[in-house]
């Protein structure tokens, strides 16, 4: 017998999907605060630059652990609980980030912190299930509006409040914002419980690869996903060391102001989910996949240095930013079709490969862009959503669409 949950699907009301939007966003932003901040941390703390790549790294680390073991607990035990507790965890790792003056406790703090951090994967497929079919893009679509927003303005916010503070205050306003995030869920959010009948934790995780090599749908657009943020991850690491070079020589702060004009790339997320519950899927991953492909593309359109050729590589920053969010919220969408008693681990593993893609961006972002510049690296951040195109496109060949 499979397991059922208590709950029926129903639409969320307006005020729920909207708190679940800012809980995402409130949650994810956690894991890209220390991003711009880690030569300041790690001199603070004396870390040697060989090792200083660990500010970031022991959360992302942390994060994807949570995903892979404490994800998958979503279909396990109620949600609200779980949700809170990993908030909980959360809070008291931003706390220790805080507070810490050696390298040790916030290097633990930093992996925990990630760990916690993973609730935000807790609360998207809790939405899903909570929401009716024929609406379940748009919700998903919200949430992943929050979630953009809170990657993408936590560099910024970050930058700017160790400008007029320190580096200390943005993880203790972080943890304030967890704490009443937490409470008001703790009031507002109903409980969804799933009925585990027959099966535990160890056979939990086991099924899970059961589960990757059943679903096609779950591999095929985990894999564009990850392309796509590989690009997204890619961007995002080497446009700041290209705006800091003598071709622009913008400031921190600058950054900080360009960074927040990246935002508005995550009004796409909405309207892709709209699009997938009108069943346009399919063009909307193409215009997606295209237009990721064309904002690297359109930055070589003048010569680099003035303010034209400035407000150009907002544009694309918006341009790509709009691309991911869209094919992650039509990637969630058509997971979350699929059997809901498996939508943990489901989005678990979805989530897992795209945070294998956005590793290798990152990394190659980096390479690329001491390697051979800004052009460089924009040939193979372009190359990024072009295979995750071109692997789309085999559906037709493989004859997937008729499975």
């Amino acid at each position: 017998m499979q397991p059922q949950d208590t709950t029926s699907p129903t639409v969320p009301a307006r005020t729920i999907t909207l708190l679940l939007g800012l809980t995402v966003g409130v949650i994810a932003a956690n894991l890209y605060y220390a991003q711009p901040l880690v030569a300041l941390i790690s001199e603070s703390l004396g870390i040697q630059t060989s090792s200083a790549g660990l500010v970031v790294t022991l959360t992302q680390i942390g994060y994807g652990l949570g995903v892979l073991f404490l994800v998958p607990l979503g279909d396990l035990v109620e949600n609200k609980k779980l949700i809170l507790a990993l908030m909980g965890l959360t809070i008291l790792a931003l706390l220790g980030l805080g507070v810490a003056t050696l390298v040790v406790p916030y290097f633990a703090a930093a992996l925990l912190l990630g760990v916690g951090t993973s609730a935000v994967q807790i609360v998207v497929p809790y939405a899903a299930h909570m929401t009716a079919e024929s609406h379940r893009g748009r919700v998903v679509g919200g949430l992943m509006s929050g979630l953009m927003l809170g990657i993408m303005l936590s560099r910024p916010i970050s930058s700017l409040l160790t400008d007029m503070f320190s580096w200390h205050a943005v993880f203790f306003l972080s943890a304030s914002l967890m704490l009443v995030m937490a409470f008001v869920l703790f009031k507002f959010l109903p409980p969804r419980k799933p009925e585990s009948q027959n099966l535990h934790y160890g056979r939990l995780l086991a099924s899970m690869g059961k589960l990757l090599i059943s679903t096609p749908v779950l591999r095929r657009r985990g894999v564009y996903q990850a392309c796509m943020f590989g690009a997204f991850s890619l961007f995002w690491t080497a446009v700041p060391l290209y705006l800091l070079s003598p071709t622009y020589h913008l400031s921190q702060s600058a950054i900080a102001l360009f960074a927040f004009a990246g935002v508005a790339g995550a009004i796409s997320a909405p309207y892709a989910g709209k699009l997938a519950d009108r069943g346009l899927t399919t063009p909307a991953t193409i215009i997606a996949m295209l237009s990721a492909i064309a904002s690297f593309g359109v930055t070589h359109l003048l010569e680099p240095g003035s303010l034209t050729a400035l407000g150009v590589l907002v544009f694309s920053a918006i341009l790509l930013d709009a691309g991911i969010t869209a094919t992650l919220v039509l990637g969630q969408r058509a997971i979350f079709s699929l059997k809901p008693e498996y939508r943990g681990r489901l989005n678990g593993l979805y989530v897992a490969i795209i945070f294998v893609g956005g590793s290798i961006g990152s990394y190659a972002g980096a390479w690329a862009y001491s390697h051979g510049g800004w052009d460089l690296t924009t040939k193979i951040g372009a190359l990024f959503p072009a295979v995750a195109l071109v692997y789309f496109l085999t559906e037709w060949i493989t004859g997937f669409r008729r499975k």
